[in-house]
């Protein structure tokens, strides 16, 4: 237990002195990427891994290979809770040891995720065991919310936030932390790749909408479909969709690893991108608050080989 019995950190703020000075704005990085799971999500899994276990949970299931499964196995380790991560077949190995070596149980179950997720809702219908879901859930928003209370208490109001769209559960305790804390009249942008923008489409068509596919690298923002509260959202506080390409978000994350020494996934980098780029989404702001929401999907020979790829489209 490491923040008064929950299992997230209090992220540090991080500021760039270069970054700011070509801006002429104040920015504020919410170090997400520095929480014990690599991201975000372990403050809303966390909370709901911990509530279900008061409720009598003796084992949780989950379908994700990515940042949300590591999550949940992290909980379960801490918790002393079984898990079981149900995989698709692309799953990497290195993912596969990772959630091994914190003590998951791994199932491979079909080639897309979407098979595994039926297989794990399947097994969460035995008795006392809980389905933990990536990103679609109000305990998860509760959780997530934390980082802008801490935000607010260290810094107090920008004016405005950065936050980049997957499934839209980072997006909704944002939100609902903002609206908490007296920013419902700070503007969000919700920043998402070419390829994976299911917010973006939903904006566009007037209600939640399904990708025909998902073809951004960026595959933490590869929810085919938004949460629908995240699209309820947008009509009630004000939001802006911003869409990238996969090469600005690679590049976000290589100016970020080369300023802070630390890996991101193009996830996170395509928020990031905006700061590097001078967005004009940002022209009317003085103080920029961007949640760096991390990831565990990356390394070295990874990063350097989506910036090849970026060179050699450039």
């Amino acid at each position: 237990m490491l923040n008064g019995g929950a299992l997230h950190i209090h992220t540090p703020i991080f500021r760039d002195a270069e970054v700011e000075a070509a801006l002429g704005k104040v920015v504020w990085l919410k170090m997400e990427c520095l929480q014990p799971t690599g991201s975000f999500k372990i403050r809303g899994i966390g909370l709901l891994c911990q509530e279900l276990k008061t409720k009598g949970c003796t084992r949780f299931v989950c379908s994700s290979g990515g940042n949300a499964g590591y999550a949940v196995a992290y909980a379960g380790r801490e918790l002393a809770m079984p898990v079981l991560v149900v995989v698709p077949s692309t799953t990497p190995d290195s993912t596969r040891q990772a959630l091994a070596l914190m003590g998951a149980e791994v199932e491979v179950v079909g080639d897309v995720w979407d098979e595994a997720d039926v297989q794990a809702r399947e097994l969460s219908l035995e008795e006392n065991v809980a389905y933990i879901p990536p990103f679609d859930h109000p305990t998860l928003w509760r959780g997530h919310s934390s980082l802008i209370d801490e935000v607010a208490e260290s810094h107090g109001k920008p004016d405005l936030v950065v936050v980049t769209v997957g499934g839209g559960g980072l997006l909704c305790g944002v939100l609902e932390g903002m609206h908490r804390s007296g920013w419902s009249d700070v503007p969000l942008v919700a920043v998402e790749t070419l390829g994976a923008a299911s917010l973006h489409a939903a904006m566009s068509a007037g209600e939640p909408v399904v990708l025909a596919e998902i073809t951004s690298i960026a595959k933490c923002l590869g929810a085919r479909r938004v949460a629908d509260a995240a699209f309820d959202w947008t009509e009630k506080h004000p939001v802006r969709s911003v869409v990238v390409s996969d090469d600005s978000a690679v590049r976000g994350c290589l100016e970020f690893a080369n300023r802070h020494r630390i890996l991101v996934e193009p996830a996170c980098g395509a928020g990031l991108s905006l700061i590097y780029e001078g967005a004009e989404c940002l022209a009317d702001a003085e103080r920029v608050l961007v949640v760096v929401c991390g990831g565990i999907g990356v390394d070295i020979d990874q990063l350097n080989g989506w910036v090849a790829q970026s060179g050699s489209r450039s």
